[in-house]
């Protein structure tokens, strides 16, 4: 075999079985048809996306603005110029950081389209049209995903976009309709309200987030709203249109959206139309997931694996580099711990969301006995100081055994504070440990406190 591991994909979970696999003293090759290593969380997903966020949220004055009023803004004139250049450093550091990490661990890379042959080789073909066959005795499949693009969609990157290309913007729009409200609609769509372009939200179902607590998701809406974006929801699309001067939505009830710009942003679909996965006998569903054993992520093969966004739900970064990591792990009969089911979901919405264990409603499905806790930001030191009147942390705990269950945050720094609360739970933590602990003040953790405090007291009510 020419190499004891073939990684095809160079984002989070290929670069993490890549150099799992060479700690392990094995050769390997991680393959990209990209430009440059990264993958998708590099250039289109995850860091663009963040970096964009942290941009307008500095540029804009947005955290501010509980102080000086919605008018306020650090910089008058925000231009596209100025979001991008924050993004090329990031990116080209992140870039540097994957090729300097795979160097020291002798990881070989290629860019070039992967074909399957047979379950234990595969062919090469560079953009120059090079072709060369390589041998494996192990692959991981982690080819993420791309936009879904369906063929009613006049996307042309002039009034139409999908995710992808809204990091290709020539400038900014002066209104944008934003269609799909999953993580990456609702992202998207509170980054440019946040510089004051008037955004309109549609998604076709009545209710958006299903896997957050609906309590937070509600807050997140009326956040939205009392800022001036408009939000459709149970409005299905009919017709998108490309005009000369506006783009135009038509709604299933006749309505009519009109906006500079529309991000259509209705799902992903895998990248594995071209693996030749049909011809190692690998299935993929209609979006183009594989479907792998939980705990290994073996596909139907053996000796192939797969990991990240293109196997589904949760298609998190962190989670699809544990999944790399478990995958490679089993791959050389090494012991490793399968991917925990207790892990965070952070959505880097303005304000952001992030959520760890159990919500109300699942609680109540199952017939758990609970009782909660809250701290509105607005009642803590730390939040008077930053401006943040609209956060929110709440704890949900066991009626009987005040065992902590679940932990659902909304306002700033929600994605660093709720570690602590997946730290409590992992341990089997009780509510009692944030009413008999100490925090920094002031801070934003402190509202762990208030808010076991409040949950406790609604016990002795």
């Amino acid at each position: 075999m020419d190499y004891d591991m073939l990684v095809i994909g160079s984002g989070p979970s290929g670069r993490r079985a890549a150099v799992q696999s060479a700690k392990l003293g094995r050769s390997v090759l991680v393959v990209d048809r990209g430009r440059r290593l990264g993958g998708v969380s590099v250039h289109t997903g995850t860091i663009p996306s963040k970096t964009l966020r942290e941009t307008v949220l500095n540029l804009s004055g947005w955290r501010e603005r509980g102080f000086y009023g919605r008018g306020y803004r650090v910089k008058q004139d925000i231009s596209i110029s100025d979001l991008v250049e924050r993004l090329h450093k990031t990116l080209d550091h992140e870039v540097e950081v994957l090729q300097h990490q795979f160097m020291r661990n002798t990881v070989k890379s290629a860019r070039a389209a992967v074909k399957f042959l047979t379950p234990n080789k595969v062919s090469l073909t560079a953009d120059n049209g090079d072709y060369s066959e390589v041998g494996f005795a192990n692959a991981l499949i982690a080819v993420g995903t791309r936009p879904h693009r369906p063929g009613d969609v006049p996307f042309d990157k002039k009034r139409i976009f999908d995710s992808d290309e809204m990091l290709e913007l020539h400038h900014l729009p002066r209104t944008l309709t934003v269609i799909g409200a999953g993580v990456i609609g609702v992202e998207y769509a509170t980054i440019f309200s946040a510089l004051d372009v008037p955004v309109t939200l549609v998604e076709p179902r009545n209710t958006i987030l299903d896997f957050i607590d609906r309590e937070i998701v509600d807050d997140f809406i009326h956040q939205m709203r009392d800022r001036g974006m408009t939000i459709r929801l149970g409005s299905t699309v009919k017709e998108i249109a490309s005009k000369p001067d506006h783009a135009e939505v038509t709604l299933a009830d006749g309505r009519t959206i009109r906006s500079e710009m529309v991000l259509y942003a209705a799902g992903r679909t895998g990248n594995v139309a071209n693996l030749g996965l049909d011809v190692v006998g690998i299935e993929a569903d209609s979006r183009g997931r594989i479907k792998v054993d939980p705990h290994t992520f073996q596909t139907s093969v053996p000796n192939i694996y797969a990991s990240g966004d293109v196997i589904g739900f949760p298609s998190l970064a962190s989670t699809s580099m544990e999944q790399g990591r478990v995958a490679a792990c089993h791959a050389f009969g090494v012991p490793a711990k399968s991917v925990p089911e207790l892990f965070p979901y952070g959505i880097y919405t303005i304000p952001e969301i992030s959520t760890v264990g159990r919500s109300e409603e699942e609680l109540t499905e199952q017939g758990v006995p609970y009782e909660v806790g809250k701290a509105q930001y607005r009642e803590i030191a730390r939040g008077q100081i930053i401006g943040d009147q609209g956060g929110l942390l709440k704890l949900i705990f066991h009626l009987e055994t005040r065992d902590l269950l679940g932990v659902h945050i909304i306002g700033e720094g929600a994605s660093e504070l709720i570690h602590i609360g997946q730290a409590v739970l992992a341990f089997g933590g009780k509510v009692d440990y944030f009413v008999d602990t100490v925090f920094n003040y002031p801070t934003l953790a402190e509202c762990y406190k208030t808010a076991g405090f409040d949950g406790v007291n609604r016990l002795n009510a």
